[in-house]
């Protein structure tokens, strides 16, 4: 895990203390500032995810919303997140239970319908590989209206590298952000507040959501190894809000 935000201290965000949900809370109300997302010109979208449980984390709320609308889904799965749980055990076996919880999570987001497209590239290992990714998203975003992707600024050098390749490809695109809720602060410099577009999610939209993230046991149970989980209790409460954050990709 790396990243490339200008101004962030050398050792790894993600692993160093987070801002917390009540901190966040504090400064909702500026967020609630940001335009409302538009989707109402769409007819169909493909979300992007580097791992299983980013797009749940990140734009959850809005696949569910995109869902009930009837809007045409295509969710690509760079890597099947075999590399979460270092160490003795049966990377194999990981992707498959992953994988299956995706399925479950897209199944109470009412989005059981969405085409799942796995591209089985290295988790952990996609620095130096956006050029392909980017191929793959070229043919597989045509005919689509718009493309979610993970933010190219998250500070994971996997995410980082989806963002990268889903801007090359060249369609209109949404960066949904995961990590930034856990190493920025509200008020940041380093996050384009200004660009943002904010999701509202009506509170039957905030219980699937809920129940979708509790479908990624792998995450949330400590693992074998006598380490804590891969997603914190105060890692996912950033995601149990009644609103999500994306921002628009503004340069090619």
């Amino acid at each position: 895990m790396s990243g490339s935000v200008a101004g962030l201290p050398a050792t790894n965000p993600i692993e160093a203390p987070g801002t917390s949900e009540a901190a966040w809370c504090g400064w909702l109300p500026t967020l609630r500032t940001c335009p409302v997302l538009n989707t109402e010109t769409w007819a169909s979208a493909v979300i992007v995810a580097a791992h299983p449980d980013d797009e749940v984390l990140g734009a959850g709320g809005l696949i569910s919303l995109l869902a009930s609308a009837g809007i045409r889904l295509r969710l690509i799965a760079v890597t099947d997140g075999e590399a979460s749980h270092p160490g003795p055990g049966d990377p194999a076996a990981l992707a498959r239970r992953r994988a299956q919880e995706r399925t479950e999570a897209l199944l109470a987001l009412g989005a059981a319908d969405a085409e799942v497209l796995r591209l089985g590239l290295p988790d952990s290992g996609l620095t130096g590989r956006e050029h392909d990714i980017a191929s793959s998203l070229r043919n597989l975003l045509t005919g689509f209206d718009v493309c979610l992707a993970p933010w190219e600024d998250d500070v994971h050098a996997d995410h980082e590298a989806v963002g990268r390749a889903a801007r090359q490809a060249g369609r209109p695109t949404f960066f949904y952000p995961v990590w930034m809720w856990h190493w920025a602060r509200p008020a940041d410099e380093r996050v384009p507040w200004r660009q943002a577009f904010q999701v509202p999610l009506p509170p039957g939209v905030v219980q699937r959501k809920r129940a979708a993230i509790r479908c990624f046991g792998s995450q949330l149970e400590p693992r074998a190894d006598g380490a804590g989980p891969v997603l914190s209790a105060a890692f996912v409460s950033h995601f149990t809000r009644n609103c999500e954050l994306v921002f628009p990709v503004t340069r090619q």
